[in-house]
């Protein structure tokens, strides 16, 4: 799962899937991350800190636009941090969250950690873009060998929506040809789509559908936002309709099976992976 619960749901139809927002997000909520602050911060995690399997959320723990030790997470926490660093927007950073505490084993909690999202088959899935299969005993680790297979689909240094298909089902292919436990449930298969749109939406053009090579490469080695090859925060809020847009380009470059389209489309599951 992986560019994650950032793997989480947005669907078509969202905002009747949504119960009333909160008082306090309010469109002035973001002045209170200042963003001078976190962009040109980073500190790696500490041997105490938690983190995911989803490079995305840990680069704003990175940052600090998420709480640095990534525990105790609150809903206020991840609705602020995706706005104010990626422009993600206030309605569907909410539904993120409600997707990303259904990781956490501990009844009522009102919070979450990012390691929570490590419990396979819930967010986290088979056929990572970085990420080995829970069978071979570690699903969290960034894996280099994996995502140079990934890649090396990206055969030029922007990246279009064919070759982001292209690098998504091959990695569904190894894992499906080594895994002898290789499952995707629909939820699976929403978030393998969901993480490849995610790096497109976030960091890169989502109209063309195109993305600069060495900013996705970037974030996913390091961690941290590309600001230093020239990446700023998209201008135009991240919102479901560009989401299911940039999706159904996917699924259909991919070549998507009649089952992949029914369970992308037809129930309106759409979901990004950051």
């Amino acid at each position: 799962m992986k560019l994650c619960v950032l793997s989480a749901t947005l669907c078509f139809n969202l905002a009747a899937a949504l119960p009333s927002l909160p008082s306090w997000l309010t469109s002035e909520f973001s002045a209170e991350i200042p963003e001078e602050i976190h962009y040109f911060t980073w500190h790696s995690p500490g041997p105490n800190d938690a983190r995911a399997p989803c490079p995305m959320l840990n680069t704003l723990a990175n940052h600090g636009f998420l709480p640095h030790s990534g525990k105790s997470i609150t809903e206020r926490d991840t609705v602020n941090a995706l706005y104010t660093a990626l422009n993600i927007n206030q309605t569907l950073g909410q539904f993120l969250f409600q997707k990303a505490m259904t990781t956490n084993p501990t009844p009522n909690a009102t919070t979450f950690d990012l390691d929570d999202l490590d419990r396979h088959d819930i967010l986290e899935h088979d056929a990572s873009l970085s990420r080995g299969d829970f069978y071979f005993g570690d699903d969290h680790t960034f894996n280099q060998t994996i995502f140079d297979e990934t890649r090396s689909y990206w055969t030029e240094p922007i990246i279009d929506v064919q070759m982001a298909a292209n690098a998504r089902l091959a990695r569904v292919h190894t894992s499906n040809a080594t895994n002898p436990t290789f499952m995707l449930t629909d939820l699976g298969r929403k978030f393998s789509f969901g993480e490849t749109a995610a790096y497109i939406l976030v960091l890169g053009d989502r109209v063309a559908g195109t993305v600069k090579r060495s900013w996705v490469e970037y974030l996913f080695e390091k961690e941290r936002l590309p600001l230093e090859l020239g990446w700023r925060k998209r201008k135009v809020e991240i919102s479901n309709g560009h989401v299911g847009n940039l999706l159904q380009r996917i699924v259909n470059a991919t070549g998507a099976s009649a089952q992949d389209k029914e369970i992308m489309i037809k129930r309106g599951g759409m979901h990004v992976g950051l």
